[in-house]
């Protein structure tokens, strides 16, 4: 039996309960998408809203046009609420993974001096590099504001956002990537006094007016704090195989293989490829596809967003084709990154979560109390307790 987990990264669909306490009233992801994309009267997409993508929107009060509920989804639908704290990263996929934060990671002020004094110094003695910037910032706009100055002096652009992260940037030719790395790493070891959730290298490069980041950003994540669902499922022989940023975010722990591919295309190629090749085991395999938000959402760019969600859509038929009678694919997302909403950082939203697998009849599975439901279903699945959430269907 093999389990498919797609992560949508920031494919929020309205404003959790607790938004207000992150400023993030009203937000909804998918209606901006829509709204940007889908012609009047017309739906958006096909694959996603027959799976059942309306009804999970539904679920939660908010009907959207372009991609309201049908009548008969092709797969279980329900909505996740995140009971951690936070609405980063790898506080979303820690609790999809099983791992409720009851404290939620350090995050950092927005204005100059974001970082601590201490932090900063740190690093810089560890380091021999310098830092500029400070401050929470878009990081295509910070380093066309500081590039020149980094390239001169070879100080290191460092910023932050409304998440847990320190993030430093470095011209490739000015500071090797292999370098930038080498300061990251130094920057984990400090950064974990400050329950900071990850440290991020940028690299980009270009010229003054034309810098661009490269496909080389690695991110460095804080240890988790105990076993995860991979943990359990590989411990009780399952591969557990991740595609994208997956091995970052968990720090490689579980995992029996990973698959770093960059961007949502590569991405969708190599799990193709995956689901190609003879099972000799039970595997799950657990994929992230950033360029909903890394590239349109933070970027607040609707249209562009829609389109990577097109492409999402187009190559789900295919994927599900594929899968055996026994095997199961759940779709979902890890927080909101609303790109019609004020600011670039992510938002606080309620997730998606769509369970499909040959000739199970679909259910409404209601709004979830936590992501880590997700865990506990697909510990079910594959016949391994656990003490994660609440499974929502049975073996």
């Amino acid at each position: 039996m093999r389990g498919l987990i797609l992560v949508i990264d920031a494919f929020g669909i309205g404003a959790a309960p607790d938004a207000d306490h992150y400023g993030d009233t009203g937000a909804h992801t998918l209606r901006s998408v829509c709204g940007a994309g889908a012609a009047d009267g017309q739906p958006a997409w096909q694959a996603l809203p027959a799976l059942g993508l309306g009804n999970c929107a539904a679920l939660t009060g908010r009907v959207v046009a372009g991609c309201p509920p049908v009548q008969k989804p092709l797969a279980s639908f329900g909505a996740l609420a995140e009971k951690s704290r936070g609405k980063d990263t790898t506080t979303g996929h820690w609790e999809l993974a099983g791992i409720v934060l009851e404290q939620g990671f350090n995050v950092f002020p927005a204005e100059f001096p974001s970082f601590p004094s201490e932090l900063v110094n740190r690093f810089e003695r560890d380091t021999g590099y310098k830092l500029i910037g400070n401050r929470a910032a878009s990081g295509t706009e910070i380093i066309e504001e500081l590039g020149s100055e980094h390239q001169r002096d070879k100080a290191l652009i460092c910023y932050t956002s409304a998440d847990s992260v320190f993030q430093i940037a470095a011209h490739e030719h000015t500071v090797p990537s292999e370098e930038l790395y080498r300061c990251c790493r130094s920057a984990r070891k400090i950064c974990d006094d400050y329950n900071v959730a990850r440290v991020i290298a940028r690299p980009f490069k270009g010229r003054p007016g034309a810098y661009a980041r490269t496909a080389g950003r690695r991110d460095y994540s804080i240890d988790l704090p105990g076993p995860s669902m991979l943990d359990q499922l590989a411990d009780h022989g399952v591969e557990t195989v991740g595609i994208g940023k997956i091995g970052d975010i968990f720090n490689h722990q579980g995992l029996t293989h990973s698959h770093p591919e960059k961007g949502n295309s590569r991405c969708l190629v190599r799990l193709q490829e995956l689901l190609e090749e003879d099972l000799d085991q039970h595997q799950l395999v657990f994929v992230n596809l950033v360029d909903t938000d890394m590239l349109y959402g933070h970027r607040r760019d609707p249209l562009g967003y829609y389109r990577a969600i097109e492409e999402i859509d187009g190559e789900l038929p295919k994927i599900i084709e594929i899968l055996g009678t026994d095997d199961f694919l759940i779709i979902c997302a890890d927080h909101g990154c609303d790109p019609g909403f004020r600011g670039s950082d992510h938002t606080r939203e309620y997730v998606p979560l769509l369970f499909y697998q040959r000739g199970r009849t679909p259910v409404d599975l209601g709004i979830r109390a936590s992501f880590a439901d997700v865990a506990a279903t697909v510990c079910t699945m594959f016949g391994v307790q656990s003490d994660f959430g609440e499974p929502f269907l049975s073996a």
